[in-house]
């Protein structure tokens, strides 16, 4: 099996997950990262996962040719394939007769609306539902919409076209919603309001006034009202960025010790999603 990955994700996460489950321990997972050498040396390695990145799909379909040894593939982020002209999308469209099983993962399929559904459905079914063509696709299912005199920009569905969409791959989509899934107590939300203290209050006016503010050896200067906001909101939370946008400056513990404070009065109540 192949699995298909934005680069992160192929990296660490289904090497570290399939590790986690007693029923996937018997499987190797082989990672196909790195350099041109290092990827065929894994692709060599006797494995029952294969694991790669997206952006070497089409490397991995040059490679083999029309030796293309995986039956079955499993797109993580099947949307990154929404683009029917990307390199990806048609690489792995060459290749996909010859492969007897696939699946795709996605929490976003539409991001965009459901033009972009064509490409996803099509590495599938073959168009088998939506059509073989995106153009008969479009044709079918919407009316232009943003658009100039020579190229359109974006469509919208016709009438009832979403519902007809929907049925046509019902029989190959799943759709899970987390409220339909989950049962999680009642969300309770607490406004605190904190006051800072004495020197930090001091600080954060004269910062507001000025525009600049001293921090032991270090510097800040906004140079704008736009900068100025976002700096404030930064001191607020008791901490702010220096200029290179990596290191910061701690200025105040206000926040953090009114954080410490709710969690010792929930006890062994679950706290989560303090802003």
């Amino acid at each position: 099996m192949l699995v298909i990955a934005p680069k992160k994700v192929a990296e660490d996460t289904w090497t570290r997950e399939q590790e986690k489950w007693e029923h996937l321990k018997l499987l190797k997972v082989e990672k196909v990262l790195g350099t041109s050498q290092k990827r065929i040396k894994a692709l060599n390695t006797r494995a029952d996962v294969y694991v790669i990145n997206r952006e070497n799909v089409e490397w991995l379909v040059d490679y083999y040719q029309n030796d293309w040894p995986f039956d079955m593939v499993v797109i993580d982020e099947l949307s990154s394939f929404k683009n029917q002209n990307s390199k990806r999308f048609k690489a792995l469209k060459r290749v996909r007769p010859l492969i007897k099983k696939i699946i795709g993962l996605t929490g976003t399929p539409a991001p965009n609306g459901y033009a972009d559904l064509w490409a996803q459905i099509y590495l599938l079914d073959q168009g088998e539902r939506l059509g073989k063509y995106v153009t008969h696709y479009r044709n079918n299912f919407f009316l232009p919409d943003k658009r100039n005199n020579q190229q359109i920009f974006t469509y919208k569905p016709k009438e009832n076209s979403v519902d007809i969409i929907k049925n046509r791959i019902s029989d190959i989509c799943i759709s899970l919603s987390a409220k339909d899934y989950l049962q999680m107590p009642e969300k309770v939300i607490d406004n605190r309001y904190i006051k800072l203290d004495t020197k930090a209050q001091k600080q954060y006016k004269d910062f507001e006034k000025e525009m600049f503010l001293q921090i032991d050896e270090d510097e800040i200067d906004a140079t704008s009202a736009a900068a100025l906001s976002n700096k404030l909101l930064q001191f607020c939370n008791g901490a702010m960025y220096k200029e290179d946008g990596k290191e910061y400056i701690e200025i105040h513990n206000c926040k953090i010790e009114a954080l410490l404070e709710l969690i010792e009065e929930a006890q062994r109540t679950a706290t989560t999603n303090f802003l």
